[in-house]
């Protein structure tokens, strides 16, 4: 049988490349709407098992979903935000 992997505790804490400051890990678990961050693999790997712990704490479904699908590049997101205001700024003249 294999032994569940634990989180570490909150009190230990890494530096977070987004927010650029010390983060626990408890906050990257549900970082985004109560899903995980999506660089909670790259950030954390090195200090514990996370793919495997996340992979007992998460459906399959939530795993393909949140953890293997593909990132959307940063200017994606930008040009996406940038229609949309533009958008929003249309319907209010209106």
């Amino acid at each position: 049988m294999t032994q569940k992997v634990k989180s570490p505790e909150d009190t230990f804490q890494i530096r977070c490349s987004k927010l650029g400051h010390q983060i626990s890990f408890s906050y990257c678990r549900k970082e985004n709407l109560g899903i995980p961050c999506v660089r909670v693999l790259t950030c954390w790997h090195p200090y514990f098992r996370v793919a495997d712990y996340l992979r007992q704490e998460l459906s399959e479904e939530e795993w393909q979903h949140e953890i293997e699908s593909p990132v959307k590049p940063k200017i994606l997101t930008l040009v996406e935000l940038i229609e949309q205001a533009q958008q929003n700024k249309q319907n209010v003249k209106e």
